[in-house]
């Protein structure tokens, strides 16, 4: 009985054994999946210089376009537009700035892309346009971001900007009292000559509080929005850096004649893109598209013929 009790208990140990054996492989898993986690995908967490480590980042940018609620499709085409570009010296954030909705439409298509893309900021103010709104956005800032920035631009949604190009041409500028843009009169090469475009304009940190708090805008709302900008940092005696980067900001050939060129490779921002053709045309110049791959998954797709590329 002895002898034949041996080889059975050898197999109950083992049928045990073969049991235990897929719990023991989860575990082991387990015990990977959480080492992966907490050092391969997070290498920084528990490192002892984590405070001290390096940003790429050298500034950022916030900049808010306005436009109106109602205009979806052409913010889904501006994200594409954006959406493809970034800076390695600088984080900049984009935010479609408009006032308060007035449809239910508005509200519920808007929520949806609050959830998707989270880059839309609601005034609150009546839709208009020489009516305070530019003013609005700026006091706004300071109480309703979660930080600051060390720039603020208020841009139209019919211009085209180069991330890249802007960053690299703030990136050396002051960090404060700075007004930066394309100074009009449209012939004037004097960035104090009186004020900059509405194209798109920044205003460094600390001028965006000085609007918030000064008495000067805040009295002085009703108007050529713009304009009153530069009439604002003028009587505050404020905004001594000034920068007008022509001719790498313009209108779109052909749509005035002091204002607008033909398209250079060094741009920053084309204005003035009321038309898809017009677009077209800018990103076509601009190659914007080269770095999409060839694939078996876009038949027929090919952008040297499609395009005829001028670069």
């Amino acid at each position: 009985m002895v002898s034949s009790e041996k080889p059975m208990l050898k197999m109950n140990q083992k049928r045990l054994l073969f049991t235990k054996l897929p719990l023991m492989a989860f575990s082991v898993l387990m015990v990977i999946f959480i080492i992966f986690n907490l050092y391969i995908k997070n290498p920084f967490q528990h490192s002892s210089n984590v405070q001290n480590y390096p940003s790429t980042k050298r500034f950022n940018l916030l900049i808010g376009i306005l436009t109106r609620a109602d205009k979806h499709e052409h913010r889904h085409f501006l994200r594409l537009i954006y959406g493809i570009q970034s800076s390695p010296i600088a984080q900049i954030d984009l935010k479609f700035v408009f006032c308060n909705l007035t449809k239910q439409e508005q509200r519920v298509l808007i929520s949806l892309e609050i959830l998707k893309f989270n880059d839309i900021i609601i005034l609150n103010c009546s839709e208009n346009m020489n009516d305070g709104k530019t003013y609005t956005y700026f006091s706004s800032l300071p109480n309703i971001l979660s930080h600051p920035y060390d720039y603020v631009m208020k841009a139209d949604d019919d211009v085209y900007f180069r991330l890249l190009p802007l960053a690299s041409s703030l990136q050396p500028l002051p960090r404060s009292d700075l007004y930066y843009g394309f100074v009009i009169p449209c012939q004037s090469m004097d960035p104090f000559v009186s004020y900059m475009s509405g194209m798109g304009f920044v205003l460094s940190w600390d001028l965006v509080e000085w609007i918030a708090n000064s008495d000067i805008p805040r009295n002085d709302t009703i108007g050529p929005e713009d304009k009153l900008v530069g009439k604002w940092l003028n009587l505050g005696k404020k905004a001594r850096n000034r920068v007008s980067n022509k001719p790498a900001m313009y209108d779109y050939p052909g749509m005035n004649g002091r204002c607008s060129h033909e398209l250079i490779p060094e741009t920053i921002a084309v204005h003035k893109l009321k038309r898809w053709d017009q677009w077209l045309d800018v990103i076509q110049y601009f190659n914007v598209t080269k770095d999409l791959n060839t694939s078996k998954l876009y038949n027929g797709l090919n952008f040297d013929s499609v395009f005829n590329l001028k670069m």
